[in-house]
């Protein structure tokens, strides 16, 4: 895995009143079987032209399986905050964006950042880990076959497919810690059900 930091320039002259700024790390999609470039570089310099900081994260994929790419995702938040002051980043107005299975991955730290796994795994603290909010983009929700995007769920399980999908299906993860989220999908969708962010939407407006 590696990160890939796009970092604002400094103002120098005393022009911008914001000393720090807000970061978008993205994992882009590709079926938890290769990264996506269009997904990644192009979304990062969008943001990067809106005033954030960026970063794309090259999480592992196939054949290495879960929780890796969850503790990656830990991973980037631990290095944010080595360089933090040094690259001006606002540590407590950080989201995680994320396409397709990449939309998957954001959602899955979106549920878990908080939990033992990650937290004795990484050596952080809870407040080190959480992110302000959570952007998915079309993204691989459910193991649930009628709407699942099964090629995702074969590549982050491998053999654990049957005793783990149950617990990477994210409408059943939720619970009142979710941080914010901005959701968008299409009806058109005919790789990545629409009735994924649907079912969590659901699930987050039950969690409260």
């Amino acid at each position: 895995a590696r990160l890939q930091d796009y970092i604002q320039d400094k103002a120098h002259d005393g022009s911008l009143k914001r000393k720090k700024r807000p970061l978008i790390l993205i994992c882009p999609g590709g079926g938890y079987e290769r990264t996506s470039y269009r997904e990644g570089e192009p979304t990062a310099l969008h943001f990067l032209s809106k005033g954030y900081h960026a970063c794309v994260l090259r999480y592992s994929v196939a054949p290495v399986h879960f929780p890796t790419q969850v503790l990656e995702v830990g991973q980037a938040f631990r290095v944010l905050g080595e360089y933090a002051d040094q690259w001006n980043v606002d540590m407590d107005r950080i989201v995680v964006q994320g396409s397709s299975a990449g939309g998957h991955l954001a959602a899955c730290y979106g549920t878990f950042w908080n939990q033992d796994f990650i937290l004795a795994s990484l050596g952080g603290t809870a407040k080190d880990m959480k992110p302000k909010g959570i952007m998915l983009s079309y993204p691989v929700i459910t193991s649930n076959p009628t709407y699942a995007h099964m090629g995702s769920f074969h590549n982050l399980l491998g053999e654990d497919y049957k005793a783990q999908a149950d617990r990477v299906s994210m409408e059943k993860q939720v619970t009142e810690a979710m941080p914010a989220c901005f959701i968008w999908h299409t009806m058109e969708d005919d790789a990545v059900p629409v009735e994924n962010s649907l079912m969590f939407v659901t699930a987050l407006r039950k969690a409260g």
